[in-house]
């Protein structure tokens, strides 16, 4: 069953796409619905999602596959498409599985994209990695994803994140950032003059202002796997 909000907004979506063949924003979303934030179209969306009615794509902010939809949406015709958002990164096309060459990477417990976690340096176990998604530098380790502060770049709570091992950054890049010596949180870096930015991916996260002493990069993200 979905509740009223859930069921407006799988339906609004799926009515725009068949008008448009463009998405709606999530503002749009937001007035649509008549919610104050879009933080409250993340929780709708991510309760589609857990109810399989749609499937959010990695790597691609805000695209969802809309996977089916409730006996009084379908008598209207349907046909499953995508739903393609603001990109903040290039897609990434789905690989052939035999194609791909998999090694295996440590998963180094979990990593917060919400508030800061403490960190965590103990195996807790293995991941199977498609080898185009390491590079021929560093070494590599792998993170559980908790929270949901990325998620307009398209990382969900629930992810394994993988990593290049390293301890400097561009402005822009995704990094594992060690807060004080004791927090971890997966954030983007800026740097601005003596102070390091670390920006999340969710307005309803504050991009938080730290002195560069405070702040050490771990690794930058190269890669994400989900599993459904």
């Amino acid at each position: 069953m979905l509740t009223r909000k859930q069921l407006e907004l799988l339906d609004f979506i799926q009515t725009r796409m068949a008008r448009d063949g463009v998405p709606p924003s999530f503002d749009e979303m937001k007035e649509a619905l008549d919610l104050r934030s879009k933080s409250g179209i993340h929780r709708l969306i991510t309760a589609l999602e857990e109810r399989g009615f749609i499937r959010r794509l990695a790597h691609r902010a805000r695209a969802i596959e809309i996977v089916k939809l409730p006996e009084t949406m379908e008598k209207r015709g349907f046909q499953p498409r995508v739903i393609e958002g603001d990109r903040h990164s290039p897609p990434a096309g789905a690989m052939p599985v035999e194609a791909a060459h998999a090694l295996e990477l440590p998963v180094m417990g979990r990593i917060a994209a919400g508030v800061p976690i403490e960190a965590i340096s103990e195996v807790s176990h293995h991941v199977a990695v498609p080898g185009s998604m390491l590079s021929g530098k560093g070494a590599h380790y792998a993170l559980e994803v908790r929270g949901d502060s990325m998620i307009d770049v398209g990382i969900n709570d629930g992810d394994i994140v993988v990593i290049r091992e390293q301890g400097t950054a561009e402005n822009g890049d995704i990094v594992v950032a060690l807060v004080e010596g004791h927090e971890a949180t997966l954030k983007r870096y800026r740097r601005q003059g003596g102070m390091i930015l670390l920006e999340a991916a969710n307005p309803a996260y504050e991009t938080r202002v730290l002195p560069e002493a405070m702040v050490k990069v771990q690794g930058r993200l190269v890669g994400l796997i989900r599993c459904y």
